[in-house]
Formats: structure tokens, sequence, C-alpha cells
């Protein structure tokens, strides 16, 4: 059984999901890093850009898990 926040996913679609728990933790993560930058640094404006960030990596992770490959309109980070 796979929990997502508050609410547990039944065994048959974790199964045919394999990559949901991790899809779970990623995106717990990401809130969680949003709350941090919100209590330590500058407030709602830098937490609402790390969540948004983190949770766009997260999605990304799951379109992997789902298909193999990541979304064609993937920035890699390199700038020139």
């Amino acid at each position: 059984m796979v929990n997502l926040g508050l609410s547990r996913v039944d065994d048959a679609v974790a199964a045919k999901h394999p990559g949901l728990g991790e899809y779970a933790a990623c995106q717990s993560t990401a809130f969680m890093k949003g709350i941090f930058t919100f209590v330590t640094v500058t407030g709602s404006v830098a937490s609402y850009w790390v969540t948004r960030v983190e949770s766009q990596k997260c999605s990304h992770l799951w379109l992997f898990l789902e298909t193999g490959q990541l979304p064609t309109d993937v920035d890699t980070g390199q700038r020139s």
C-alpha cells in the first residue's frame, strides 16, 4: 500500500505504477523544502519558487518512471 499524503492507494493501482512511491516521496520532499525555505529565508515568494521548481522535478521523474523518457522541454541547467 502506497500513501499519497493522507490517502492510501490501492495495491492494484500501485502495481500498475511501480514508481508511485518514489514520486510520492519526491513530492513530499519538495513540499518540505518549500516549508523550510518559508521558515528560514525570505518568505512566501522564495518558498513558492522552491516548491514549484522541486515539484517540476518530481513531474519529470514521474514521466520518466512511466515512459522511460524525459519530457522534451526539460532544461538541463546549462547556461551559455
